[in-house]
């Protein structure tokens, strides 16, 4: 790497290019020991999605290159819950006995996978094939289930087809008008406000957010409107704005006739969602409700109006119906497949776009295809070159498959790939119970995360700029990341690992641990797929040409998707009618404290997911050491809580112990925290892993719970646990190969 290598950020799906050159000691020349400073130096790199800017994150990302925390060798749990170091041999020989001994006892539904949204393309597409071919399993799910899930169904049913943003994101550059509901760009992608300016220049940015938060405070000084609705309204609210369309004449009548289904129904389904009773269910002023609707509707004929959707209004129950409700007003207005207006959904995850495309969801092969299609199981069982019955069925979506670990007929060994769910899943203290009673744990982390502490076996695994492979933007534009250095001794690849135990357990088709050819083997399998990258290779893209899905061999792909119609057999986009749940408090809790207030989880802009890594980086960290509950300065009064106070939040599901931030940003009746932190503070102790039917996205944004001052003889014992479980996800006094765990299962090498 004389030059450097050009590369994209290992976090978010906006993927900012950076170029990677190597660090030198100060004076020295020579590059740093682990530990003390980064293997490699950042540049922010012109891209369209960041133009040379990058975040706190992407900056600091190199950081944990040569972290001293790392893991460089397979760890195994032995019987007085210590990890200590054994050999790849020996950790390749108790992986396949574990898969093999709960296949024969259990059968092969009791092997399972949860995958990740930062994997590579390569990596989940071979992990789809190696769930199902060398373990034989339908259980395989992954955490973009948490992510993505609600609008990809609501995207599916709608325009026949899931792509996060149909179009390139600088075509935002020229929109008069941008609704965002739901998403706090302004800390989690930082480099997409620019894409906004224009909008709030014009005095067009509309942020629905329960929170001021800072992209709701970009709204000010004339920019644009905040809307501020009861947390899980936002289906009413978008019904109430779809109300005053279809009422005020303001729907584009020609564009309906001509390019949808369903707008009879609709237009009957908005009646009862007038603009005063939306307010009384939802706490947003009528006034706000027209005059977004009119400002949408005149964005539309002068400059561009775009609807923008974020996890905010997509993690609930309704999750689905939510984001059917905002492609609905989209369509009302006439903006999908227009050159200067559109709809989309801001994905999350690095590769959550096209970590859903490949095969890590339970219902999916290659290609975007559905698993239960004869047609689709013939085309990818060819180019495996294996029996069509040798692929299984569908499997259980996230929350059921990790319901399932260690039941009578759930899950018995599990691997785990680029995901921590003991902090990101719903009601986490369950599924880490789940954890500890399965009978082997495997974990393929860089870190010793809170997931791989609870595990058996902890395989090392190469970072992001060690490696060599693609990933899919929230554009749907494939990139290349290329290797920038050689991982520590010890550490191995995953498609390295999936090579070798699929040979090892006799597998069928052939495995391979070269990118490029895993890579060559997924174009194969997606060709004629909705997701067809059968016309994108290694080469092009080294090239420096831009490739958005679908690429049929032979086209110039598709930037922008639905200009002459949509995925549906008629061409048509199908508007289908939905309706609020009817939301009920299902706390059990009897406590002396005030009403129970909503809780809202969601992001910082210092952190990033569970926070396995971020928390590791020291200048992340010391600026958001903690997790803060931010509640209202009226809300806290009554409950005699000052700022800074430590609180307790709890409901039946469990109790978090932390900080008070007194903040006016927020609603009186809610309370937010956000979900990078383990133990004590970890807000998925709070979640429910009750999930939307059509998604299975667990209800995320909305719990309710009972907030009350800790008194200090409370706070001191249970700081002190905290502290002990803390040190789980450290070096022990053993030196960076040595990890206590918190688990005690007996699992040693033979």
């Amino acid at each position: 790497m004389p030059n450097g290598a050009d590369t994209h950020c290992p976090y978010c799906a906006l993927q900012c290019a950076m170029t990677l050159t190597p660090a030198a000691q100060p004076g020295s020349g020579a590059a740093p020991q682990p530990g003390t400073g980064p293997a490699l130096e950042v540049t922010g790199r012109d891209f369209p999605t960041n133009r040379g800017g990058l975040c706190r994150k992407g900056w600091t990302s190199a950081s944990l290159l040569n972290h001293t925390g790392r893991v460089t060798e397979p760890m195994l749990k032995g019987s007085d819950g210590v990890h200590r170091p054994v050999t790849w041999d020996q950790a390749l020989m108790l992986v396949t006995g574990a898969v093999k001994q709960t296949r024969a006892q259990y059968g092969a539904d009791a092997v399972g996978v949860f995958g990740g949204g930062g994997l590579t393309n390569e990596k989940a597409y071979q992990l789809g094939k190696f769930a199902r071919l060398a373990l034989g399993t339908s259980r395989i799910d992954y955490n973009g289930r948490f992510c993505m899930s609600s609008a990809a169904a609501a995207g599916n049913r709608a325009f026949g087809v899931d792509r996060g943003l149909p179009f390139p994101v600088e075509e935002l550059d020229s929109a008069s008008t941008i609704f965002l509901l739901g998403s706090n760009v302004a800390e989690t992608m930082p480099p997409f406000v620019q894409h906004l300016q224009g909008a709030r220049d014009s005095g067009g940015l509309i942020v629905a957010d329960p929170r001021r938060s800072a992209t709701a405070k970009f709204t000010g000084d004339g920019g644009g409107i905040h809307l501020q609705p009861t947390p899980g309204t936002d289906l009413a609210l978008l019904l109430g704005i779809s109300h005053v369309v279809v009422h005020e004449g303001l729907a584009d009548t020609e564009y309906l006739q001509n390019r949808t289904t369903g707008y009879p129904a609709i237009a009957r389904s908005l009646a009862a969602f007038w603009p005063e009773r939306v307010q009384s269910i939802t706490g947003v002023p009528a006034t706000l409700i027209r005059e977004t609707a009119r400002r949408l509707a005149d964005g539309a004929r002068r400059g561009g109006s775009y609807i923008l959707t974020g996890r905010g209004v997509e993690q609930h129950v309704d999750g689905t119906d939510t984001a059917t409700a905002a492609i609905n007003l989209s369509l009302l207005l006439g903006l999908p497949g227009l050159s200067r207006s559109g709809y989309g959904t801001l994905t999350g995850q690095g590769n959550g776009q096209g970590g859903r495309e490949h095969g890590q969801k339970a219902d999916q092969l290659p290609g975007y295809r559905k698993i239960t299609d004869p047609a689709a199981r013939a085309h990818v069982a060819k180019v495996w070159g294996v029996e069509e019955s040798l692929i299984p069925g569908p499997g259980l979506p996230a929350v059921e498959l990790l319901k399932s670990l260690g039941q009578p007929d759930g899950v018995r060994c599990l691997f785990v790939h680029g995901a921590n769910v003991a902090v990101s899943a719903p009601d986490a203290s369950s599924v880490i119970q789940g954890l500890r009673s399965l009978d082997f744990l495997v974990v393929c982390d860089f870190f010793m995360s809170e997931t791989a502490v609870e595990a058996d076996l902890v395989l090392p695994v190469t970072q992001w700029a060690e490696e060599e492979g693609t990933l899919t933007n929230l554009e749907g534009r494939v990139l290349r990341r290329r290797k920038a250095l050689a991982p520590p001794p010890g550490v191995r690849s995953e498609l390295w690992l999936m090579a070798r135990l699929a040979e090892m357990l006799e597998a069928p088709s052939t495995f391979s641990d070269d990118p490029e050819t895993v890579f060559e083997e997924l174009r194969l399998a997606s060709a004629g797929g909705l997701a067809d990258y059968s016309g994108i290779d290694y080469a092009m893209l080294d090239r420096g040409e831009a490739a958005y899905w679908p690429y049929p061999a032979g086209s110039v792909g598709t930037p922008r998707l639905f200009l002459d119609s949509f995925a549906h057999a008629d061409g048509r986009a199908v508007m289908v009618p939905v309706v609020p749940l009817k939301r009920s408090r299902r706390s059990a809790v009897v406590v002396d404290d005030p009403d129970p207030l909503t809780l809202v989880t969601g992001r910082l802009l210092e952190h990033y997911q569970s926070g396995a890594q971020t928390r590791r980086v020291a200048e992340l960290a010391a600026a958001q050491p903690e997790a803060l509950l931010q509640i209202h300065p009226a809300t806290a009064a009554v409950r005699e809580i000052s700022d800074g106070d430590f609180v307790r939040v709890s409901n039946e599901r469990g109790e978090v112990l932390c900080r008070a931030e007194l903040s006016n940003t927020i609603r009186t009746d809610t309370v937010f925290l956000p979900f990078h932190f383990p133990g004590l503070g970890s807000a998925n102790r709070l979640t429910e892993a009750v999930t939307d039917p059509i998604s299975g996205m667990p209800e995320f944004k909305s719990s309710t719970v009972w907030v009350r001052k800790a008194a200090l003889p409370e706070v001191e014992p249970a700081l002190a646990a905290q502290l002990a479980v803390l040190s789980t996800a450290v070096p022990a006094s053993g030196g960076p190969s040595m990890y206590v765990g918190s688990s005690m299962r007996v699992k040693e090498a033979s």
